[in-house]
């Protein structure tokens, strides 16, 4: 098949997702088209089947916002045409959805049929989509999308709830390469950060209010007074300054490392012994799902859709967002006893590969055999 995927190219789970996607997709010799602003970061290296197609923008002193959405439009309806695609997949409803809603209505005149998967991710539902700005866009370009999918069964009920539509939405997981993460850690760059084998900790995020990374560090201060520690921050947004500030200021900061903006997460998380993410809200959980199969037991709210990926005293456990004491005292549990810290890494691996790549990618396979028929 040629296949048309349209994304942000950003750190974001949506961006990773549907890069990783196409990767795999290409694997299985499927021609893909990605369709961006900027070649996606996990897109590097030459594939013989995968392309990438920039949106140009150009700028008018008339614009003071420039019609990122309108070029989006016309890049799509310039690949179909030229590429042979046979449908568009695009993650993040906006403003991707409602592109190609006008990408199709154009090629619909032009004689074309080209059907469109929209694929939604979590905050372009649970908090940009529903701002009453964008609303009544991204519910008629959910509506008139030929197959809506969500990534957790939470968010199927999230986009129910918060949009008045009638369209069917099916739950595909969001998925990890098992294989690419379950790597034995490099002791000596294990020895580099944690010298005297401390405990190392691990958060990682786009840094937004959403994350309460503040959480993260006040959870990180708990254990290390009790367990020598260390923390690895990764990432970055807005958030990152106040925390850094923050962190400054808070006793053990010596042992609490910013790393920014990481692409080989496969070669940090392995040497990890726990995973937080202490999130008000997850549609899915990516990270945390990456940690568990690099081994990593995780420390997780019980919240959006953290609960359909992280089993409860099993590979992990899970708190009620901003209850620290509760979240410091079950890493204690998991890191103080190195029997039930083993048990735990191989249950987070276990829970892991019930997301495996080999397990979702077919299904869009199917879904998308389903929708050329």
């Amino acid at each position: 098949m040629n296949i048309a995927i349209v994304c942000y190219p950003t750190y974001g789970g949506s961006g990773v997702l549907a890069t990783e996607l196409g990767k795999a997709l290409a694997e299985k010799n499927h021609n893909i088209h990605f369709i961006t602003y900027q070649q996606p970061v996990r897109l590097s290296g030459f594939h013989a089947n995968i392309f990438y197609h920039e949106v140009r923008v150009p700028t008018y002193p008339l614009f003071d916002y420039p019609p990122y959405e309108t070029a989006l439009a016309s890049t799509m309806v310039d690949v179909v045409n030229n590429n042979n695609i046979d449908l568009l997949h695009v993650h993040y409803a906006i403003p991707h959805a409602a592109a190609a809603y006008m990408a199709k209505q154009i090629l619909a005149k032009q004689g074309k049929k080209i059907p469109v998967i929209t694929t939604l991710h979590g905050t372009d539902i649970t908090l940009v989509g529903k701002d009453k700005t964008y609303s009544p866009v991204v519910t008629f370009s959910m509506e008139e999308s030929d197959i809506l999918t969500a990534v957790s069964q939470n968010l199927k009920e999230e986009t129910y709830k918060n949009f008045n539509i009638d369209k069917p939405i099916e739950v595909i997981y969001n998925f990890v390469d098992v294989q690419r993460f379950n790597k034995k850690p490099i002791a000596a760059f294990k020895k580099m950060i944690a010298p005297n084998g401390e405990k190392i900790i691990v958060h990682a995020s786009n840094f937004r209010k959403v994350k309460r990374v503040r959480d993260v560090v006040d959870i990180f201060i708990k254990i290390s007074q009790r367990i020598p520690s260390k923390l690895l921050l990764i990432g970055d947004g807005p958030d990152r300054p106040e925390i850094e500030d923050y962190a400054r200021k808070c006793e053990g900061c010596g042992e609490i490392k910013f790393l920014g903006k990481q692409e080989q997460m496969e070669d940090l998380l392995p040497i990890a012994d726990l995973f937080l993410l202490p999130s008000e809200y997850e549609s899915f959980g990516l990270a945390a799902l990456e940690a568990m199969a690099a081994e990593v037991p995780v420390i997780v709210t019980n919240a959006g859709g953290l609960p359909e990926i992280n089993i409860d005293g099993y590979s992990g456990y899970m708190s009620n967002v901003g209850d620290v004491q509760d979240m410091s005292d079950k890493a204690l549990q998991i890191l103080s006893d190195e029997k039930i810290h083993q048990q735990f890494k191989a249950n987070a691996l276990v829970q892991a590969t019930k997301f495996d790549i080999d397990k979702i990618v077919p299904q869009y396979e199917a879904l998308y055999n389903r929708l050329i028929k």
